[in-house]
C-alpha cells in the first residue's frame, strides 16, 4: 500500500492509503490530482530509505510542484522555510537552558512559559 495526497491549487485536500492500480483506474470527478507521498519522509529524510517529496503530506500542506515537495503551513509569519529540509525555521535560536519557551510573534522572541498554579 502507498499513500496519495489529493492536491488542488498547491494545497493538500485529502490523503488516502491505496494501491497504485486504484489511483490509475479510479474515476475521480473532483478537480485536482493524486500525488504519492511517503509516511516515512520528514525533513527531506526517510527513516527507511530514499526521501519522497520532502515531507509526508497532510491536509492543509502545500505541494510545491517546481521542487516536487510537500511542506506544512508556516507556524508564524516570521518563520522561514528551509529549502533543504522543507521545515519551518524560527528566526532566532530556541534557548538551550532547559526551560520551556513559547514563540511570541509580536516581539519575535521566545518567551519563557509561566508555570500554572
Amino acid at each position: 500500500m502507498k499513500y496519495f495526497a489529493k492536491v488542488l491549487n498547491e494545497k493538500v485536500l485529502n490523503v488516502i492509503v491505496a494501491e497504485q492500480e486504484f489511483i490509475d483506474t479510479f474515476v475521480d470527478e473532483t478537480p485536482g490530482e493524486w500525488i504519492e507521498t511517503c509516511v516515512d519522509t520528514h525533513g527531506n529524510q526517510n527513516s527507511k530509505g530514499t526521501p519522497l517529496r520532502g515531507n509526508y503530506a497532510s491536509v492543509g500542506y502545500t505541494y510545491d510542484a517546481s521542487n516536487d515537495v510537500f511542506y506544512a503551513p508556516a507556524p508564524y509569519p516570521s518563520w522561514v522555510l528551509n529549502e533543504t529540509t522543507y521545515l519551518w525555521k524560527n528566526p532566532v535560536p530556541y534557548p538551550k537552558d532547559g526551560k520551556i519557551y513559547l514563540w511570541n510573534e509580536e516581539t519575535l522572541a521566545f518567551v519563557e512559559e509561566e508555570e500554572e498554579e
